[in-house]
């Protein structure tokens, strides 16, 4: 693992550990763990460790022109990812997964996590997908986690609703806010920024967006 450099005023602490994860590939994934990291950075010490083999966190940060509020490491080895909890110099260490269930990276992160983070549309088959992920390799590690809506169209909400009260009758934590999908997320990506700090049509509303759920995710693994 290549050795960050966290901010100078980094401190002497056991780092919470938060991993975005999903079976399937093409649901936010990325852009979660990007956006959120950036977000929860701009206050607390943040590590971003890109385990996905496809490298789309490092290809995103790599070409930001002025770097990320956080820092970053590409890493796919088990045993270093498996020893994540002895980096004492962050606040919170967030990872991006392979999209591969039976992935031996996938598994040793979500081992190796306090809180787990499950991006996916709202559309039936991924959702479906998603519910599948969850009730087989989520659910039995016993680790706390939360479903998050991405990709929402603002002209259907009501698939939205439908697929939070599908959740929640299943028993899996989803949360309130949800990502609308908007073209500022991808201009963001080719920029080389977050979206809180790009600045182009919808950029206020698709931040927003990410500000709530990261909110919402903080006050949940907090309790």
């Amino acid at each position: 693992m290549k050795k960050p450099n966290p901010s100078p005023n980094a401190v002497e602490n056991s780092a919470k550990i938060l991993a975005i994860v999903n079976g399937k590939g093409g649901v936010g994934k990325t852009t979660t763990a990007v956006n959120l990291a950036s977000i929860w950075g701009e206050k607390q010490n943040v590590l971003l460790v890109d385990a996905d083999p496809q490298g789309s966190a490092t290809w995103w940060v790599d070409r930001s022109p002025q770097g990320m509020d956080f820092d970053l490491s590409q890493e796919t080895n088990t045993k270093l990812l498996g020893d994540l909890r002895q980096i004492k110099t962050y606040n919170l260490i967030v990872i991006d997964t392979p999209p591969a269930l039976r992935s031996e990276v996938l598994t040793t992160v979500m081992k190796a996590s306090d809180y787990i983070i499950l991006p996916t549309p709202a559309a039936a088959m991924d959702l479906s997908a998603l519910i599948e992920t969850v009730q087989t390799a989520v659910m039995p590690l016993g680790v706390a986690y939360r479903v998050l809506l991405t990709k929402v169209d603002s002209r259907s909400l009501k698939e939205t609703l439908e697929a939070q009260n599908t959740l929640l009758e299943l028993g899996i934590p989803v949360c309130h806010a949800f990502v609308r999908n908007y073209k500022a997320h991808e201009r963001a990506v080719l920029e080389g920024v977050s979206v809180k700090d790009w600045r182009g049509k919808n950029a206020q509303e698709a931040s927003a967006d990410y500000r709530r759920v990261a909110d919402e995710l903080k006050r949940d693994w907090s309790k």
